[in-house]
């Protein structure tokens, strides 16, 4: 099994989409692992981090998204996002995420995600605002209003060294992901990931009201407080086609 690093592996292969992930609050929770391996695609299990299966709600501003090494789409390719996400390690032992939603605020990268990836992702009214020291997150989704959520936090001046040394390490195993999995079309893919480490830092929650988790299978679970939070300021990303497990 791959070993858990915050230092990525190589891509491995040609990159065909680059984007920026911006302002990115990282919120986990602890669950049993038969809480989300009914959610794994054939051919992986949950990864086990610090003794349990985790579920994340992970908000951040994409932006300067490009294609085959072309410019960055304006407009089109700058928008917020926010996921909920679970972990994986398929049978190669590879690890990743695998998306159970993905909110996004601009249509076309919805319905090209969908079509060509097979990912969750749903079209959205969003927003993302600075104040105070704090940054806030909404979102509502087109079609079910219902399903909303609205998130603040405040990140903090310490890094994750700061912590204990098993949360620190969780933080690690949590974020430096490399891969996603996800089924499409009879086949699970694998598609690699590269950026720089994380530029983790402790975050405080200052308040969050969200359906996002409910909608995906974990009623209840955003009424916990979380067991992770964390903020990183900025990377830039990598992807590399994905591949048939």
């Amino acid at each position: 099994m791959e070993a858990v690093s915050s230092v990525p592996p190589q891509l491995g292969a040609k990159s065909i989409m680059s984007q920026r992930w911006s302002d990115a609050s990282f919120l986990h929770w602890r669950v049993s692992p038969d809480q989300v391996a009914r959610y794994m695609p054939e051919g992986c299990v949950p990864d086990i981090v610090d003794g349990s299966a985790w579920v994340g709600l992970i908000a951040f501003q994409m932006s300067r998204s490009a294609f085959f090494g072309g410019p960055p789409i304006p407009w089109l390719g700058d928008f917020p996002e926010v996921n909920v996400r679970l972990y994986s390690v398929d049978r190669l032992g590879r690890r990743g995420v695998v998306f159970l939603s993905l909110e996004a605020s601009h249509l076309l990268p919805v319905l090209c995600a969908r079509a060509f990836f097979g990912l969750k992702y749903q079209w959205a009214s969003m927003a993302i605002e600075r104040q105070n020291g704090q940054i806030s997150y909404s979102t509502r989704r087109h079609g079910n209003r219902e399903v909303r959520s609205n998130l603040i936090v405040e990140p903090q001046s310490n890094g994750i060294e700061s912590l204990p040394e098993n949360e620190q390490a969780s933080a690690v195993a949590l974020t430096a992901r490399w891969a996603f999995h996800q089924r499409h079309l009879g086949r699970t893919l694998y598609c690699r990931n590269f950026h720089e480490p994380w530029p983790l830092r402790t975050a405080r929650l200052v308040s969050l009201d969200d359906q996002l988790l409910a909608a995906a299978g974990f009623e209840g679970l955003a009424a916990r407080e979380p067991d992770s939070v964390l903020y990183a300021h900025a990377v830039d990303t990598v992807f590399a086609a994905p591949i048939s497990l």
